[in-house]
């Protein structure tokens, strides 16, 4: 049987923590940061857990993590 390719995209997006967990970041954290209030920019700046529903069709991505 072939190997599993890891999803690139997936990789650069989630984030798995020691228990199994995936973490995302949040949005409006990258693009178009200038314009936008310190306030906002701190708000949205930390990582927030992967919706429960989602979990199983993002791991399918990311298969050795």
């Amino acid at each position: 049987m072939p190997k599993l390719k890891t999803h690139k995209g997936a990789k650069a997006r989630f984030h798995v923590t020691g228990s199994g967990k995936l973490m995302r970041m949040k949005r409006m954290s990258s693009h178009l940061r200038r314009k936008k209030p310190k306030k906002v920019t701190r708000k949205y700046a930390d990582r927030i857990l992967v919706d429960p529903k989602d979990i199983k069709r993002f791991s399918r991505l990311l298969p050795y993590s």
